[in-house]
């Protein structure tokens, strides 16, 4: 079945620039100028994987993902002509998969796109399997659906958010080292300074403990990592 993939960006030439090398790959797209058409494109279409830019007038990028990641949790690219660290940040807290700094070779935005598409197809088309259910305390992980509930209320949590704590929680009283986490989930080695699981993990407890910085699931080890 053909990708949709809704590209977002208020340069025209960018964006234009983005669908011939997708749809080059078989995919198909749909263009957005700005956020706020973004939106509301969503309220309509159903869509595999958003392009995202982060410097948009009316809303930015942030802001739009952010509004995204309340009811979707399709992969996000996000797009910006800035590269400090705090650009990434923002933009994988906000609830981002990926982030490419402009100007951007777009054999590399193809590849990303094919490997979020996978990730994200697979997760979403598996097959019921035994011990799909993961039970920590009051936390409840189902691996199948993709679904979390903490006390019996649901928990909405990003791709890349959920895979962590699947991951953890497979392990569950074991110690996994930040290298570790990234490489496993992101698939790509891992670079000392980079703290994109320090951010997810942050997100996370955000949204499943009662009090994020006394958390009772994710435990930080100090100078190893993390466990539940």
């Amino acid at each position: 079945m053909m990708s949709k993939i809704l590209i977002v960006d208020d340069d025209k030439e960018i964006r234009n620039l983005i669908a011939v090398y997708l749809e080059n790959e078989g995919m198909e797209t749909e263009k957005a100028e700005d956020a706020m058409e973004a939106l509301k494109m969503l309220e309509k279409s159903a869509f595999d994987l958003i392009i995202l830019d982060i410097m948009m007038p009316k809303m930015d990028g942030i802001q739009a993902c952010m509004k995204i990641r309340e009811e979707r949790s399709m992969p996000i690219i996000m797009l910006s002509a800035k590269s400090e660290d705090m650009d990434k940040i923002q933009g994988l807290a906000a609830g981002a998969d990926d982030y490419l700094s402009k100007p951007f070779n777009p054999l590399e935005l193809i590849a990303r796109v094919k490997s979020q598409l996978r990730r994200y197809k697979k997760y979403n088309s598996e097959p019921v399997v035994d011990k799909s259910i993961l039970e920590i305390g009051d936390l409840t992980v189902n691996t199948n659906t993709r679904q979390i509930w903490v006390q019996k209320r649901e928990v909405r949590l990003t791709p890349k958010e959920f895979d962590i704590l699947e991951l953890l929680a497979r392990n569950k009283g074991i110690v996994l080292s930040v290298a570790k986490i990234y490489e496993a989930v992101w698939k790509e080695d891992f670079f000392k300074s980079d703290n994109t699981v320090m951010v997810h993990i942050t997100k996370i407890r955000d949204k499943i403990e009662e009090e994020p910085k006394r958390p009772i699931y994710i435990k930080t080890i100090w100078g190893v990592g993390y466990k539940i």
